[in-house]
């Protein structure tokens, strides 16, 4: 029997279809909260209707945005994945559980304001999560230092009957919580898409010929933007092609002195050591040959060691006294 049931196994293996790629959209979870990247094998779903995705901790619902990008997922993107999957649409009780779930955290809100000053804790409460299964309620704030916040959390698991956990986040998170608009018009870069927060230093700005004033650099919240990463490399890799502030260059038989970089437009500024009232924009079809031939030229050697002074012999040493004389 064994060796009728093998082809059978066979075919059943041949049958089996690969599974399908279903489409890309962006959903988010409540009105003013990050936008998600989601798949689904619906195919009609619109901006505006409510799904149930599927998390790490339950069911949830959430809202479709957009259609998202449909990649071509072939070599080094094949594995990639978006981060939830859309289960199905909301049904009406759904969609009414979602309505009065919000309703909670708004309920839930106003009650954890009222304890935190009933308690006098130095602590600013930002946002509250509440799970749609009830299995959880988190509360997100800021504090300077550490709160001991263990009468609070008795108090609210006593009002609310369920699990409380409380999740102290920095003022850059505060921000993306809370979202706003940048100086550039558009909506904040930490709202809107980003999920790690990169390291940024004031030698990048620097790197950008950015004035270093601390209202022009900083964001909403009070640290250095984060736009000043997406262009740093690009900078960095152009200032490292041109020449170098102070450095003399050869044009049309006369050195010239650089004196400024223009990363955007790839040009330099030089000037006649003799006449400094003279200053002269180079593009880069002509400051470039320049610094190649300067770079292919031979290093000069190092001066050689002078041969008119003899070294001292060992009878000319005059032997030191050690230690103290008295």
């Amino acid at each position: 029997m064994s060796q009728t049931e093998e082809p059978q196994a066979a075919e059943n293996t041949e049958q089996t279809p690969a599974p399908s790629i279903g489409r890309w959209y962006k959903v988010r979870f409540r009105a003013k909260d990050q936008i998600f990247t989601a798949t689904a094998n619906l195919q009609d779903l619109h901006s505006g209707d409510d799904v149930i995705v599927v998390t790490d901790h339950g069911p949830e619902p959430a809202m479709i945005v957009g259609l998202g990008p449909q990649p071509v997922l072939e070599g080094k993107l094949a594995g990639l994945k978006p981060a939830f999957h859309i289960q199905k649409r909301c049904n009406p009780e759904e969609k009414e559980k979602f309505v009065r779930l919000i309703e909670k955290e708004e309920e839930a809100f106003k009650s954890c304001v009222s304890l935190i000053k009933k308690h006098d804790l130095a602590m600013k409460l930002i946002k509250v999560e509440r799970f749609f299964n009830g299995s959880k309620v988190i509360f997100y704030f800021t504090a300077e230092n550490r709160v001991d916040f263990r009468a609070l959390v008795k108090d609210l698991v006593q009002e609310f009957r369920t699990r409380v956990e409380m999740r102290q986040v920095g003022v850059r998170h505060e921000t993306k919580m809370l979202g706003g608009i940048g100086s550039c018009g558009r909506e904040l870069c930490c709202s809107s898409y980003i999920d790690n927060f990169a390291a940024v230093s004031i030698k990048m700005a620097k790197e950008q010929n950015l004035p270093l004033n601390p209202t022009k650099i900083s964001g909403i919240c009070n640290r250095l933007l984060c736009c000043l990463t997406y262009e740093f490399p690009m900078y960095k890799e152009i200032r490292r092609q041109m020449p170098r502030c102070g450095k003399t260059i050869i044009v049309d038989d006369k050195p010239l002195k650089v004196i400024k970089l223009n990363v955007l437009e790839e040009s330099i500024t030089v000037i006649d050591p003799e006449d400094r009232a003279v200053t002269m924009d180079l593009p880069r079809s002509t400051w470039e040959p320049l610094t190649q031939e300067m770079r292919q030229q031979p290093q000069q050697s190092k001066r050689p060691p002078r041969t008119d002074k003899k070294p001292k012999s060992p009878s000319d040493k005059t032997d030191k006294p050690r230690g103290k004389q008295k």
